[in-house]
């Protein structure tokens, strides 16, 4: 299968890539620049093309002879105002579009929990716009709507095992949106049920919430972050118009660690009840997984090859 990926090069993309390369797919993957795909260019059947992904003379230009396309762009805040409408529907009614101009009919699609029309947040709404181009496009679609996605490389785990890090010894950790729920998936789960729903039928017109079997609050995952860095420290939970507040400055900081945005978001629980999808197996449990990237062992992992070269 010759498979087009759109935000190939983010955390699921790559994790997407690696799956097909693995199977033998043939994979593109569009990119604004090269170098943002530089950690795929090893795999055998990938290529990268550099171009926008937005712009419909390139899509038309690039997607003959696909057979499907994955769409993964997104982003967690706006740089302007109006970025999610954009990022999150606009430029997936043009894929859209132009896969029907094509005669491209398979098409997946990255949503999020908790996506709907009257959602607190920009970001959610506009997840749900995104959704409804996809059920009008008249194509063979899949929706994925998962809660947080953790793994390797991750931006959610590994922020707080960073966060812990910086904080000396019996200094609490206060928590902006402590009581939030989420569900957390492994991306590796994720991406094998991107991969399986290529070719599973019954997966056509579908949209599927993607979730691991545990609930978790914010506060414990924060606290089993902690426990895997066996650097524990108390959790202060901000109350809601402090965080508020917290969120109102810190929009401003460059790498925009909290947004009033973020904080509607997590008036949502990211949970769900529904099953994972039947054709891609069962879900990984946070805790066989996390102790792998995050605990003592990942650091003596991430030494041995400095140790085998002093062997040499």
């Amino acid at each position: 299968m010759n498979v087009l990926i759109l935000g190939g090069s983010g955390f699921v993309g790559r994790a997407i890539c690696t799956k097909l390369a693995e199977r033998g797919d043939r994979i593109t993957v569009l990119s604004r620049k090269r170098d943002h795909a530089r950690a795929l260019l090893p795999l055998p059947t990938l290529t990268v093309l550099e171009g926008d992904a937005s712009d419909p003379a390139t899509l038309a230009r690039v997607l003959p002879g696909h057979d499907a396309v994955v769409f993964l762009i997104g982003i967690l805040n706006e740089r302007r105002r109006g970025d999610f409408d954009r990022i999150h529907a606009e430029w997936p009614k043009r894929v859209l579009e132009q896969m029907r101009a094509a005669g491209i009919r398979r098409y997946l699609h990255m949503s999020a929990l908790g996506a709907a029309s009257d959602a607190p947040s920009a970001y959610l709404r506009s997840k749900a716009a995104g959704e409804a181009h996809v059920r009008q496009s008249g194509l063979d679609w899949t929706i994925f709507a998962p809660s947080v996605i953790f793994g390797a490389g991750d931006g959610f785990l590994n922020r707080f095992a960073g966060l812990t890090a910086l904080l000396p010894p019996f200094v609490p950790m206060l928590l902006p949106g402590a009581d939030a729920e989420f569900q957390p998936v492994w991306v590796d789960d994720v991406a094998r049920a991107f991969i399986a729903a290529l070719n599973a039928k019954e997966a056509i017109g579908q949209r599927y919430e993607l979730v691991g079997p545990k609930r978790y609050r914010l506060r414990e995952l924060v606290d089993y972050v902690m426990q895997l860095q066996e650097d524990r420290h108390p959790i202060i939970g901000l109350p809601g118009p402090v965080t508020s507040a917290l969120a109102s400055i810190l929009q401003f900081v460059p790498t925009q660690p909290l947004t009033p945005d973020n904080v509607a978001s997590m008036r949502v629980p990211s949970v769900s009840e529904a099953p994972f999808p039947a054709f891609a197996g069962k879900p990984a449990r946070l805790e066989d997984v996390a102790p792998e990237y995050l605990g003592p062992a990942s650091l003596f992992d991430r030494a041995r090859p400095f140790r085998e070269r002093a062997r040499r």
